[in-house]
């Protein structure tokens, strides 16, 4: 073969990656604003549908106390019952995770891998009814820490409620709703380790629970945040368990998990209200949707800045 022949050869192989590579920026460019065309579209048709109950007088509001009044509450139950969650979910997802990826037997890590997976795909219903069986069953637990702790803010209150609908179990339902997808994340991250970095702390002679304090949980910091950011969206966003199980509440605002004074969500409130609403009771409803997207928007930007910040580490160096 020439070297002509194999001049034209490699031009033309090089021509067909440069047409590649711009095809795939094209699409990926193409990508990106679709996905700013739908996120400026869903903003559009909030504040649309919400422009009634903004201009109105706060009388003709729903709850007739103005927007501030009635959404306010509605948000901090959102975030009380989403943290609570979290709380509980962020440290089991982890200590799941470590252990299907470092610690059971090859068989049962790819077992419970594979139930993992099917838990996260649970529709979010079938944990709203499991939630509202078991809520009388956790009166007495429920008991407990009201006599036990009742010194703590988050477990006073004059009594608890005999129907176990509280703020507490709410948290219990998320947190099981979202551990699922939070344990999945963390084990393919935590995978992902270099598989030298944990040799070579082993062959310092640590132990295999501080090898994986070196090498594991540093290298896998970033997506256990991003992990739980995730299951915090889902619990953010999450209605028909609210509204099964929180079916009324007491509204305003309120640190008591265990007694029937419990604000609402804002997911679970549009849920149980939207059908019946009309006018600027409606419009009201689109304000907290609207909140419900700017709390949920700040959230993933405050994820953004944190992983962010650890961009410089790379577990290859």
């Amino acid at each position: 073969m020439t070297s002509t022949s194999v001049d034209q050869n490699s031009s033309s192989l090089t021509s067909g990656r440069r047409y590649g590579d711009s095809i795939f920026s094209a699409l990926s460019f193409s990508a990106g604003i679709v996905i700013l065309a739908v996120l400026v579209g869903v903003t559009a048709f909030l504040f649309f549908g919400a422009k009634d109950a903004i201009v109105a007088d706060p009388s003709e509001v729903r709850g007739g106390n103005g927007l501030i009044s009635y959404v306010g509450p509605l948000i901090f139950g959102t975030l009380l019952s989403s943290v609570i969650a979290l709380l509980i979910a962020l440290p089991l997802s982890v200590g799941i995770a470590l252990f299907i990826s470092h610690y059971a037997p090859r068989r049962l890590a790819a077992g419970l891998g594979y139930v993992v997976d099917l838990l996260a795909a649970v529709p979010s219903i079938i944990f709203g009814l499991w939630g509202m069986q078991i809520a009388g069953s956790a009166v007495p637990v429920f008991e407990f820490l009201f006599d036990q702790l009742g010194f703590i803010p988050l477990f006073s209150g004059e009594s608890v409620t005999t129907t176990g609908r509280t703020m507490l179990m709410i948290g219990i339902v998320l947190a099981i709703m979202i551990l699922p997808i939070m344990t999945a994340v963390n084990r393919e991250v935590f995978l992902q380790t270099p598989r030298l970095h944990e040799e070579a702390s082993l062959a310092l002679g640590a132990t295999r629970w501080e090898m994986i304090r070196q090498t594991v949980i540093p290298f896998g910091k970033s997506g256990v945040i991003s992990g739980a950011m995730l299951g915090l969206g889902r619990a953010l966003g999450e209605t028909m368990a609210v509204a099964i199980i929180l079916s009324a509440s007491g509204g305003g605002y309120s640190w008591e998990l265990l007694t029937s004074n419990t604000p609402g969500t804002i997911a679970g409130d549009i849920a149980l209200n939207f059908p019946e609403s009309f006018g600027v009771e409606r419009s009201t409803l689109f304000v907290s949707g609207l909140a419900l997207f700017v709390v949920t928007f700040l959230v993933n930007m405050f994820a953004r800045w944190i992983i962010s910040r650890r961009s410089e580490f790379s577990g290859a160096n």
